[in-house]
């Protein structure tokens, strides 16, 4: 899919002062001292009563937030309640200088899920998450089981060798060194604005596409996000790998829910040989997509067709 930009335009290199919403409906934010302010978005369709609500959660690179869901998000939101999230420095999330690790991530999932339980009195919800999101909603699942009857990964980390990733239990791929210099006043935020200059992004959403046919959209609302202030602190942390769990593989097998798993075929995330590991697995099914690494982008009709199939099948009426 490939449409227009729907956000104010600026002068090529002037950053906008503030970020608009990354999607439309109801903006919600929870304020925790934990997590900092999370902010979300969320519309529910008229006449809704027993729709199961659905949180969708962006991936994470050095420009991520809410609006790589829209697709998703604006579709669900004809059907059943839908919420999209901002992670912990990300969009209008908090964007502090801290820490940023798998459990911060994990802790502000389990916390809007509460949160969305509360609001609909829904027992448990359905997730889906992009590309690195995809550990920290297993590890959401795993933890609150209850709470989540059904998890979607799109194009998930982790399954790119023939071993999954069963480091110690809470532990990460971060290099404490290259997180020191990499936040260096003179050396993280130079290198930051380097990797979000338009044609940068530009360039990495073609690679993640596979195609110079990406979303205007996008490219327009990464490049205004990584242009406010603090937008540097959490990608410098996953450039440091201190965003990817050391445990990975070990949360995919303790996942209980039944598992959809969704990707495409072209771009540079197109390596998943790991999954042949969960084949035996009843509770996982695997779709393969045409398209690149953000199928919903390309082909979503085609997408919520084998989504909203395999729910029929899989979960409960």
């Amino acid at each position: 899919m490939n449409e227009q930009s729907d956000l104010p335009s600026h002068p090529q290199g002037c950053a906008p002062r503030t970020l608009p919403p990354a999607l439309p409906g109801v903006r919600g934010e929870l304020q925790s001292a934990l997590i900092g302010t999370l902010s979300w978005y969320q519309q529910s369709p008229p006449g809704n009563a027993g729709a199961v609500p659905l949180l969708l959660v962006h991936s994470i690179n050095a420009a991520a937030c809410a609006y790589e869901m829209k697709p998703l998000y604006e579709h669900y939101a004809r059907t059943r309640p839908v919420y999209a999230l901002d992670l912990p420095g990300f969009g209008l999330s908090s964007r502090e200088r801290r820490f940023y690790d798998p459990r911060l991530m994990t802790d502000a999932l389990l916390a809007l899920v509460a949160r969305i339980r509360h609001d609909t009195g829904a027992p448990a919800i359905d997730a889906l998450a992009l590309s690195l999101s995809g550990e920290y909603l297993a590890r959401a699942a795993v933890e609150a089981p209850a709470a989540l009857r059904s998890i979607a990964l799109v194009s998930p980390t982790g399954f790119n060798a023939r071993r999954l990733r069963d480091g110690p239990a809470g532990s990460t791929l971060g290099r404490r060194g290259v997180l020191r210099f990499l936040t260096r006043p003179a050396v993280g935020a130079r290198l930051y604005r380097l990797l979000t200059r338009r044609g940068v992004i530009r360039y990495f959403l073609r690679r993640t596409w596979g195609s110079r046919q990406i979303d205007a959209g996008l490219l327009d609302y990464d490049w205004a996000s990584a242009r406010m202030p603090g937008a540097e602190h959490a990608p410098l942390h996953f450039l440091s790998g201190f965003l990817f769990s050391g445990d990975s593989g070990s949360l995919y097998r303790a996942l209980r829910q039944p598992v959809w798993v969704a990707h495409g075929v072209r771009g540079d995330f197109t390596n998943y040989r790991g999954l042949q590991l969960l084949a035996g697995q009843p509770n996982w099914r695997v779709e393969v997509f045409p398209t690149g690494a953000l199928p919903y982008f390309e082909l979503p009709a085609e997408f919520c067709r084998r989504y909203d199939a395999w729910c029929a099948t899989a979960l409960p009426g």
